[in-house]
């Protein structure tokens, strides 16, 4: 049976697979009931009080081009030849969904938005994540404000947290933007050239995120390239797999909601607050990167050191940027998740390994994502001097929680993305490619191949490979109601 025609339905595979790792994201009769009573009866969205009017900011928004759920907006200021502040509005979640309600417990329970390739199935009801707590273009809303100066040399000089009414003047996509900002467009998007103030409040940005890219840099931040597929949809069946890379717009998006988790971080830090880190702890298999960075002329230092790893990045971007994706890749694999942790005052910071950063928390994105409704909270509540929401033990449970749920989140959207694969390959069974392997364990060992960027299982040939390995992969099997892809060693 050909696997591209409509006999396979990702749309109820998708259900299946978040079913199996755990996820409910049907909203119980209480919450919808919730749900109808801040529908009909909104927050108003209006200056009072500790509320600033920022509407007549030339905010805008950038994102996935298909994106709904807008969590943020952004605003740049020259203030010296040297100094550019930043804002970074962040919509306020909080002050439509309040804590120990059904809505939160069912977030709480869910913690993110899971993004399948084919379906979206939202944290938050879509009349809220993207209505009335998205930064929707033309809309008054509630928003939290992150501000903070970018010197010369891209350091973070001072921050300030405060909520305000915004309203997002332009809806852009990182398509558009980064193409225009590359200039490798011959034209600008329509919303950016009927505007010179836009054109200009768009370059400024760029220009910052410049700088806090090169600091990080600087400070041992990994230069790293992820490479993702997109289906090709046509009619509602998956035709094609295309590979989506970043681009300018998107590190300039980036760099600025990095710049404002850090912020944020230290904030609450000086509050005396505890909160929810995100860390990457140093990577416990150094000694496979190591002897990955000798493979390719490399050459590490025996102990872990990010900045040394940075430096052999680099090199292999400029000598192999065809292959710098799968390197970025087996990086990223042998350094390990991400996770959350309890932080309180005065305890010692795990840091962010990958980012360089000692103080990182997640902030930026509360219509998608637990974490970050949780920091939101903490922040008001530090901020108006009232007491904090969370005991520490609660923090702890729900860092947790939230770990958990990313990783099969995680795995989720690694399965959707072989299942889709899978339907989009199955006439090149046959075929062979380039790849590299990504994974050696018990259950078995994982290939990429290189164009375009697919995971499957090496069923013949595997002996003797370990992660980064290079080889020629036959394709042999596709099977989308599992999820496999099946290559022998050519």
């Amino acid at each position: 049976m050909n696997q591209s025609s409509s006999s396979i339905d990702l749309h109820s595979i998708a259900r299946q697979v978040i079913r199996e790792r755990g996820f409910n994201p049907q909203f119980s009769p209480e919450a919808q009931q919730q749900l109808a009573r801040i529908t009909s009866h909104p927050v108003a969205a209006s200056p009072s009080g500790d509320i600033r009017d920022l509407r007549h900011l030339l905010w805008s928004s950038i994102d996935n081009d298909d994106s709904r759920d807008l969590d943020q907006i952004e605003y740049a200021e020259s203030i010296s030849s040297s100094e550019t502040k930043i804002l970074v509005g962040i919509a306020d979640v909080d002050a439509c969904v309040s804590k120990v309600t059904p809505l939160d417990a069912h977030a709480a329970r869910e913690t993110t938005t899971l993004y399948t390739g084919i379906e979206v199935f939202p944290m938050l009801p879509v009349e809220l994540s993207t209505g009335l707590t998205s930064l929707n273009e033309n809309a008054d809303r509630l928003s939290i404000v992150v501000e903070f100066i970018v010197d010369a040399a891209g350091e973070i000089q001072s921050g300030n947290v405060y909520r305000a009414v915004v309203r997002n003047r332009a809806q852009l996509a990182y398509s558009a933007v980064g193409a225009w900002l590359q200039g490798s467009s011959t034209a600008a998007p329509n919303k950016i050239a009927a505007s010179t103030e836009l054109q200009s409040q768009l370059r400024l940005q760029d220009e910052a995120a410049q700088r806090l890219r090169e600091q990080r840099y600087k400070h041992g931040a990994l230069n790293l390239e992820s490479a993702e597929i997109h289906p090709v949809m046509s009619q509602g069946q998956v035709v094609g797999i295309l590979d989506a890379e970043k681009n300018r717009a998107s590190n300039l998006i980036e760099e600025l909601m990095i710049a404002a988790n850090e912020t944020v971080a230290r904030l609450l830090e000086a509050k005396k607050v505890s909160s929810i880190r995100r860390v990457v702890k140093t990577p416990e298999r150094w000694d496979r990167i190591v002897a990955l960075a000798a493979e390719h002329g490399g050459n590490l230092p025996a102990t872990p050191d990010s900045k040394a790893l940075n430096d052999f990045l680099i090199q292999r971007r400029a000598a192999d940027p065809d292959h710098f994706a799968d390197v970025s890749l087996v990086v990223v694999k042998l350094m390990g998740p991400g996770e959350y942790v309890l932080e309180r005052p005065g305890d010692p910071s795990t840091g962010h390994f990958g980012l360089a950063i000692q103080d990182y928390t997640h902030s930026t994105a509360p219509n998608r994502r637990f974490p970050d409704v949780i920091t939101q909270r903490l922040v008001k509540a530090a901020f108006a001097h009232q007491p904090t929401p969370y005991t520490d033990a609660e923090l702890n449970s729900l860092a947790e929680r939230c770990t958990e749920r990313q990783d099969a989140a995680r795995k989720v959207e690694r399965d959707m993305r072989k299942r889709i694969a899978a339907v989009a390959l199955h006439s090149q069974i046959g075929t062979v490619f380039d790849a590299i392997v990504t994974g050696n364990n018990e259950h078995g060992t994982f290939v990429r191949v290189l164009k375009p960027h697919v995971e499957g299982m090496l069923i013949r040939g595997q002996d003797g490979l370990d992660v980064g390995d290079r080889l020629r992969a036959k394709l042999v099997n596709t099977d989308a109601h599992r999820g496999y892809i099946d290559f022998a060693r050519a």
